[in-house]
């Protein structure tokens, strides 16, 4: 009886793997940010709504309610620029970028004139806002963005949609990296060296709470500065895809008020070249009812990625396959 048992298991598994060689299985990766910020968390909980690996029970079944036989990853990379870079390179299938970057990408203006443009992005989803952070050790005396002249001061790496709107940010200020000892790190990175006493603020764009951040301020005496196109009006003059925004007091320790800063949209991105059927599919999935409950219990923004709000800023154009999706969903006419 035992070598019966034995026997009828070994055929099940077999059974079962034959089964799963036999659905096709594809490889679609997400490149996000770095691990500390927001984009990476996202990224992790997308690729997993999305994915339906081979000989996964189904949808209805208690299984996962992803593209069947996809499987998708999350890949930790330098952020907005560097993921559009590699999806036109042919080395990332999708990633995430601010509204301003994938904007100037597809146009070939603003950081990217004089680069070919990015004709072939396509947008699948606008996500959630992105707040730009700007902070400051206690002990530096900065209060305002002006403050900033003569300090320590890092602007986050090359490749980065953070790079490009400090340097705006900077501009509207009156301000250049002339006027401040710029240094180029992930916020992780400078967040270590604010613990360290040797970086006076930093720079970082991405949705609130930010792993970084909030660890920083559990250790070390740190104030939110606001930015505010009040103070400094040829910022949102000049670059129309910013929009008001506010931390809410609370979300870092030690900075209980409420702090002004501006945001700009965090949005999924791809290429033309990626099939249609499985952007759809994935779009789909993107935005079913599971995985609605994964982004609320997930990550504090996730209850911002909605539906309602999945074409909010898109300056590039929908890839077919999502174009599909949100005509049947009644969300595009």
């Amino acid at each position: 009886m035992k070598h019966y048992k034995l026997i009828a298991g070994a055929a099940l598994a077999l059974s079962l793997t034959t089964n799963a060689m036999a659905q096709d299985i594809s490889f679609f990766r997400i490149g996000t940010g770095g691990t500390a910020g927001t984009y990476y968390p996202i990224g992790g909980l997308l690729a997993n709504a999305i994915s339906s690996p081979p000989g996964s029970r189904a949808c209805d079944e208690g299984g996962s309610c992803g593209v069947p036989g996809l499987v998708a990853s999350a890949l930790s990379a330098n952020g907005s620029v560097a993921n559009i870079n590699a999806i036109a390179s042919g080395s990332l299938e999708s990633g995430f970028a601010q509204s301003d970057v994938a904007t100037w990408a597809y146009t070939g203006t603003g950081i990217w004139d004089g680069k070919p443009a990015v004709v072939k992005l396509r947008a699948i989803a606008n996500l959630y806002p992105e707040s730009i952070h700007l902070v400051a050790s206690a002990g530096s005396g900065i209060k305002s963005v002006a403050d900033l002249k003569g300090k320590r001061v890092s602007l986050d790496e090359p490749g980065s949609g953070t790079l490009v709107d400090a340097r705006v940010i900077l501009e509207g200020y009156g301000l250049s990296e002339a006027d401040i000892s710029p240094e180029f790190l992930k916020p992780d990175q400078a967040a270590d060296r604010m613990r360290d006493g040797a970086m006076d603020a930093f720079f970082f764009v991405g949705g609130y709470p930010a792993g970084a951040i909030a660890e920083l301020a559990s250790q070390h005496d740190v104030k939110l500065v606001p930015i505010s196109c009040d103070e400094a009006p040829s910022i949102c003059e000049k670059y129309t895809f910013f929009a008001s925004d506010t931390v809410p007091g609370g979300t870092y320790e030690g900075n209980a008020d409420d702090v002004k800063t501006l945001a700009v949209g965090a949005q999924w991105v791809t290429s033309a070249d990626q099939p249609e059927e499985l952007i759809y599919g994935i779009t789909k999935a993107l935005w079913n009812d599971n995985t609605r409950k994964q982004l609320d219990a997930g990550h504090a923004k996730g209850k911002s990625i909605t539906k309602e709000t999945a074409l909010n800023g898109v300056g590039i154009p929908l890839h077919p396959g999502a174009e599909k999706f949100y005509k049947e969903a009644g969300i595009l006419k």
